[in-house]
């Protein structure tokens, strides 16, 4: 029992004061965060992660013990940055921006005291969207073919195509955030 005693002091008990700063500190910062906090969405996950990964990138840059340091730390950062696209739906809604559609709601004639919810496209420039990124488009035209029994209409739909496209891409951004956590979170200590 002594021995326990002992190695716990020369460990751990001699440093208690720092830890219980070091905890106060960490309430202090995590505080606003958990207050937001709740357990009913994907998007409290990313909030976590974010903010963990905005601590560390600040901690380890600042500090510089090792030589990719600043490296890491700008990884972080860019991970910070997918997260919070990822989190805006920036890609599903990019293709927004090159169409603009009017919404009206409509009374049931069948249903009296009822509407459906209607809309028409006033302009669409969808051909620049597609030229912007290519890939994207042969990938979004081939999904629609492989997938076929799913849509309404087909690959000459141009909003269909654009909306394909974006969620092929919110899902390259969602990859990208995992793929490099996967390849650099054991290289982030200090």
């Amino acid at each position: 029992m002594y021995n326990k005693v002992r190695l716990w002091w020369k460990y751990d008990g001699r440093y208690l004061h720092k830890d219980f700063v070091n905890g106060i500190k960490n309430l202090w910062k995590w505080f606003p965060t958990i207050w937001k906090q709740r357990d009913w969405d994907h998007d409290f996950i990313y909030n976590i992660l974010a903010k963990k990964l905005e601590f560390q990138a600040k901690y380890i840059g600042e500090r510089s013990f090792h030589t990719n340091a600043n490296h890491d730390a700008e990884r972080m950062r860019l991970v910070v940055k997918l997260i919070k696209l990822e989190q805006d739906e920036f890609y599903n809604m990019e293709y927004m921006e090159y169409a603009e559609n009017k919404h009206w709601f409509e009374p049931c004639k069948d249903k009296p005291g009822y509407s459906t919810w209607e809309s028409e496209n006033v302009w669409e420039r969808y051909d620049e969207y597609f030229v912007k990124y290519p890939l994207y488009y042969k990938r979004a035209i081939q999904y629609i073919k492989d997938n076929q029994t799913r849509f309404t209409s087909d690959h000459t739909d141009k909003q269909l195509v654009a909306m394909i496209m974006g969620d092929l891409r919110q899902k390259k951004c969602k990859d990208l955030i995992f793929k490099i956590m996967d390849q650099d979170i054991n290289k982030w200590w200090d």
